[in-house]
Formats: C-alpha cells, sequence, structure tokens
C-alpha cells in the first residue's frame, strides 16, 4: 500500500526520512553537492514523504516562486522505484496545489522528461545544466 504525507519543514519526524531519501538519491547517487541540495528554500517548502507499507521510499517538494509553483526534489529509493511511488507523490502535490489556479512548472531530469510528459507536463525551452545534471523545464497542462 502506498500512502503519501505532507508536511511543513518544522515537522521534524516527517521530515527526516525525507532529507535521509534526498541525501541517498541526491547526494550520494547522483552527486549533487549537499549545498545545492538542501537549500535556502526549504522551510517554505511544503515537503511530501511517500511510504510504501510505512516504509519511507520517496519524496517531493513544491514552493511558491514568481513564475507560480515549482514543484522540486522528486526522488525515489533506487530499491523502491517502478512500484508507483513517484506517481502518488506526484498526484497528491498536483491534488494540493492545482487548486491555486497559477502555473505548476518543475525542472525534469531527462531521465524522467517521459514520466512527467504521461502525466500532462509538457517541456518548454531548451534543454539546460542544473547541479550537472541536463534538465528541461516543464510546465503542467491544466
Amino acid at each position: 500500500m502506498i500512502e503519501v504525507v505532507s508536511c511543513p519543514f518544522s515537522d521534524s519526524v516527517v521530515c527526516e526520512p525525507i532529507f535521509q531519501i534526498r541525501r541517498k538519491v541526491f547526494v550520494e547517487e547522483q552527486n549533487v553537492l549537499e549545498a545545492e541540495e538542501f537549500d535556502e528554500y526549504e522551510s517554505t517548502a511544503i515537503h511530501y514523504l511517500g511510504l510504501i507499507n510505512g516504509i519511507p521510499a520517496g519524496t517531493a517538494r513544491w514552493r511558491v516562486t514568481k513564475n507560480g509553483i515549482k514543484l522540486e526534489r522528486f526522488a525515489v529509493l533506487k530499491e523502491l522505484r517502478y512500484k508507483g511511488v513517484a506517481a502518488a507523490i506526484l498526484k497528491r502535490v498536483l491534488t494540493d496545489t492545482i487548486p491555486a489556479g497559477v502555473p505548476i512548472y518543475l525542472h525534469a531530469q531527462l531521465t524522467a522528461q517521459v514520466f512527467y510528459e504521461k502525466h500532462g507536463f509538457t517541456k518548454y525551452g531548451d534543454i539546460f545544466e542544473e547541479c550537472n545534471i541536463l534538465h528541461y523545464k516543464m510546465f503542467f497542462n491544466r
């Protein structure tokens, strides 16, 4: 069973496994500098934790920017990928953000581009590098 919970940064009980997942996926697996992964937006973002049978498996966050709502930090532990966690987290994040009525966008790693297209996102602009990883900016189609 997949469950998705959200929390503010101040909820350290839920946020701790979120940060552990991000550290493992982004810092250890993808070699993103920890200082780039954990940024000044942590305290203002809404964080999500995806669990499989109660086991922390994936994460994401969103925050308000001048361009709308930016979805960020989607990560699923390697051994728990392809079990529906990312889709469940994305669905919950969209359910929570669509009512705001503003553009919803993200920076998708090339390896995740098709996943986001399947969930209603469209590429916008040219490919770019962020944290030494190639990305596309993508907007959600309402």
